[in-house]
This record gives C-alpha cells, structure tokens and sequence, in this order.
C-alpha cells in the first residue's frame, strides 16, 4: 500500500479505535449494572454532572483533566484513559494486517467484543450472555458474508457450516473442562460464560485458532495464577478467583493475527 494513504488511514484507524474504546468504557460500566448505554449521556459518577464534549474526547480529555472531573474534582481512574489508547493500537494492527478489506471491519467488531468481556469479568467474574450471545452470531454472519465475498453460495455455505461447527465445538470443550474440573476439585472450576466465549471464538476464528487460542489463554492462566498464589498466603489462596475471560481474549487476538503462521509452521515440522 502507498504510504501516502497509509499514514493517514492508520492514523484514522487509531481514531476510531480510541473512540469505540471510549464507548466500551461505557458498556463495561453500565452493562453489569443493567442500566442504559445510550442514556443518560457521560456523566461524573460521583456529581452526576454531564461531560462536555471535550472532556469526553478520548485519552487527550482525562489528560486535560488531569485525572479529575472539572466540577468536583473527583479522581477519574486512569483506567479510562488505558482502555482507550489499547483499543485505538488493537485497531491498529487489525487495520496494519488486514488493511482495506471486509476482516479489518469484522475483525474489528470481534476484538471490541473480546476487549469488552475481558474487562467485564475482570471487574465482575461473568460474561453477560448478551454479549456472547451477540457475539457469536455476529460471527457466524460474518463468516457466511466472507464466504459469499470469496466465491458466492457455495463457499458462503462451506464458511457458515464450518463457523457453527467451530463454535460447537467450543462451547462442548469448555463445558467438558467444567464438569471434569468441578468433580476433580469439588467445586466449580470455571464459569458457564467461559464455555459461551469459547463458542465465539471459534465461530469467529475456526476450530484450529480457537484450539490455539485456548492453548495460549491456558498457558498464560497458568503462569500468571502460579505467580499469583506464591504471592498470597495458603489461606488466601482458598479464596482466590482467577476471571479467565481475559486470558481466553489475549489468546483469541494472538491468535488472530497469527494464528494461520504457527498452525502452519506446526503441521509442516510434523509433516512426513
């Protein structure tokens, strides 16, 4: 691509990433809480005093703040600021890998979902099944309007059967990990909405990138969890509740931008 358009459609790529990830800020707030998204507006949520729109401009508005609302000078956790900036570089690279094509788009709305469920079980320890649910049927279409953009019907149909059966196979993996790990420990380990992410993952990204994907959340459940509790006292470790939603996202992007590379690379050093 010439750099001459590609400088200023990273550029708008950014912009447009810290602006959904201002708007996730709001989902990942009131979604829990069941309130509205759309209404009221932004808002301080100590003087409940609405935002002016140069205050609400993503990561440079906490900045001109300095950290605190401007009418009661609440602290404003810099969290905002974080989630915007990581969401304006996810799409980024999304836009840096795909460029101008339908997988920037869709691949877009999957990281903001994925973004969107981690922080939500960070701070909650669920995944609302309103945005798995959504996410895995957004998935699923988007896999069958890909097909029919490569080569009509025939491939539509292929790209929708193969999404469904991915995310099957997902959901019947992580309920399977569930139940053996509840009777293993006698108690629950791990959530009903772990199960429901990994169904949309795997209508997002196909049954051998959502093996990868919880491969990799795995690993890194494991070491940060290890870290973890040889931090903490025995005591506390009894009491202590990992979210692996977040892994299970980490996972999900890694594999999305290369995936394709290391699946690859694995069969071929395996191949006869």
């Amino acid at each position: 691509m010439d750099m001459v358009v590609f400088i200023p459609a990273s550029a708008i790529a950014f912009v447009v990433g810290a602006a959904v990830g201002s708007f996730l800020n709001v989902v990942v707030y009131r979604l829990p809480a069941g309130l509205s998204l759309l209404h009221p507006p932004s808002r301080c949520p100590q003087c409940f005093t609405p935002l002016k729109p140069h205050d609400n401009v993503p990561v440079l508005g906490w900045l001109w703040l300095k950290g605190r609302c401007r009418y009661c000078k609440t602290r404003i956790s810099p969290r905002y600021p974080v989630v915007e900036f990581t969401t304006g570089i996810v799409f980024l690279l999304v836009f840096g890998n795909f460029q101008f094509s339908l997988s920037t788009l869709g691949y877009w709305v999957f990281c903001s979902w994925l973004i969107a469920l981690a922080l939500i079980d960070a701070d909650t320890m669920t995944l609302p099944n309103p945005l798995t649910a959504s996410g895995v049927i957004l998935g699923i279409g988007f896999k069958l309007i890909e097909g029919w953009q490569q080569g009509g019907w025939s491939p539509a149909v292929n790209s929708l059967f193969a999404a469904i059966f991915a995310s099957v196979i997902g959901i019947w993996l992580f309920d399977t990990i569930r139940i053996l790990g509840s009777v293993a420990f006698g108690k629950t380990a791990m959530g009903g909405g772990d199960a429901k992410l990994a169904a949309m993952m795997g209508a997002w990204l196909g049954w051998q990138n959502l093996l990868l994907a919880s491969f990799i959340a795995c690993l890194l459940g494991a070491v940060v969890g290890g870290i973890m509790l040889s931090r903490t006292s025995q005591k506390s470790n009894s009491m202590l509740k990992i979210p692996f939603g977040p892994y299970l996202a980490i996972g999900a992007i890694l594999a999305m931008f290369f995936g394709e590379t290391f699946i690859s690379n694995y069969l071929n050093l395996f191949s006869v």
